[in-house]
């Protein structure tokens, strides 16, 4: 082989269907669907901060893998230090893992998909859907190879179809008009800030930089094998994946921000997607979003239960990759058995630390050949990030000294609406960059 073979047309598809339905889970639905509600006429520019961040990270954590040519994230990670690079990769993956994302997985399904045929059941069926849903997210994650197969050829046409399905018919009979947007989302700059923030909590720019290797593995097997080749490839197939996502947010979106008028307003995302869906279609409705759901939320799972064992046995190979999908699957159904609404709140302190950290290696991966790669640009950079992320973390968890986040707040540009690292970031940028040209000119 050349090394310089172009994927079919077919492959091409299957893999960005594949990418868009590992990205499409649980948070994907229900947070658009809530923003929508908060910002009301205010959603085109609450949506314009959501895509940034739900939308162009995850393209661009795509793109940064495919084109740092690293073989995974603790190389990538490991360009600051290789220590950081362990310890980042695996808060990492714990973070998208079993500790956050995928117990939501499970637990957004069974609210949207099996809760609201429950009533009058007095048994709490969520332990037993958790049992059947990991189970079945453990059998098909046991195979690894047929990724493509499953969900690019099978489960995301039929997720697709039925989500065009609902947008159709939400345009056909309008739930009602744009209502008044909530206080955080009261101004058009407000809301973009807000809905820049809500994007977070998709962790989909989180999950970019884990799922691109999976891309990136299956590029290779479709015949691709130079650099340049699979660099193009991973980018032309996320931007399929995330082109997808954003049509599907737009819309999402605004189902929530016309609902208002008819239903009021909701906690979460969830029961505005179960009302809209049985105003529209009626009892059927309840059955098109239970499906929506348990595809979107199943394929997610899947994705990243294979991405963590596959990490993790690559890590520590004396427990077989078989026996990392049964941990986690395990795991996961333990963190699942908390509930959605207590695994969202203790997910915020850890996504204000991740976040930061993350958007910041992408940028540095993209921009790499500007530095010729110099190590200090990475370290400095990433130190000065940390600073604030931590800052961001402990606020976000109530555990600030007071005096400190005083100071932060006084002084610090964003850190009182949490993006105080961009100052940061580029502090440390620019102190890295002297350092590299002051190690040049010693040398010289």
């Amino acid at each position: 082989m050349d090394g310089h073979q172009n994927l079919s047309k077919r492959a091409y598809l299957a893999i960005g269907m594949m990418l868009f339905a590992l990205f499409f889970g649980a948070g994907n639905l229900i947070f658009p669907a809530a923003l929508g509600q908060q910002a009301g006429s205010n959603v085109g520019w609450a949506l314009a901060g959501f895509v940034i961040t739900g939308v162009g990270l995850p393209l661009l954590g795509v793109m940064a893998m495919g084109y740092s040519g690293t073989k995974d994230v603790e190389e990538l990670a490991g360009r600051v230090h290789p220590i950081y690079g362990l310890i980042y990769t695996v808060a990492l993956y714990l973070s998208i893992g079993p500790m956050f994302a995928t117990p939501r997985t499970g637990t957004v399904a069974y609210e949207i998909a099996i809760k609201p045929f429950t009533d009058g059941v007095v048994m709490d069926l969520q332990p037993l859907f958790l049992v059947i849903f990991f189970g079945i997210s453990l059998w098909l994650s046991i195979s690894p190879h047929k990724l493509v197969n499953r969900i690019g050829n099978v489960l995301t046409p039929a997720l697709l179809l039925v989500i065009l399905l609902l947008i159709v018919k939400s345009f056909i009979t309008p739930l009602g008009g744009y209502a008044a947007p909530q206080e955080t989302y009261a101004t058009p700059s407000a809301a973009m800030l807000q809905g820049f923030l809500d994007g977070y909590n998709t962790m989909d720019a989180l999950a970019s930089v884990v799922f691109a290797i999976l891309v990136i593995d299956f590029v290779r097997l479709s015949g691709a094998t130079s650099r340049a080749v699979v660099t193009k490839t991973v980018m032309e197939v996320g931007a399929i994946a995330v082109a997808l996502l954003g049509i599907v947010y737009v819309f999402i979106a605004n189902i929530g921000a016309t609902s208002v008028e008819r239903f009021g307003l909701f906690d979460t995302g969830a029961p505005v997607l179960t009302a809209s869906a049985e105003y529209l279609f009626g009892a059927a409705g309840q059955v098109i979003l239970a499906v929506i759901v348990l595809l979107a939320c199943l394929s997610t799972s899947i994705g990243l239960i294979t991405s963590c064992s596959t990490y993790f046995h690559k890590l520590y190979s004396k427990i077989s990759y078989k026996g990392y999908v049964v941990i986690f699957s395990l795991a996961a159904f333990g963190v699942a058995m908390f509930g959605l609404k207590t695994i969202i709140s203790a997910a915020i302190p850890v996504l204000m630390l991740l976040y930061p950290l993350t958007i910041v290696i992408i940028l540095l991966a993209l921009s790499d050949s500007l530095f010729g790669g110099h190590r200090a640009v990475y370290a400095w950079t990433i130190a000065f990030t940390m600073i604030s992320a931590l800052m961001s973390g402990l606020e976000a968890a109530g555990l600030e000294p007071t005096f400190l986040e005083t100071l932060f707040v006084r002084y610090i540009p964003f850190q009182m609406i949490g993006m105080g690292w961009v100052s940061f970031a580029i502090l440390g940028f620019i102190v890295g960059l002297i350092h590299k040209s002051l190690v040049r000119t010693s040398k010289n």
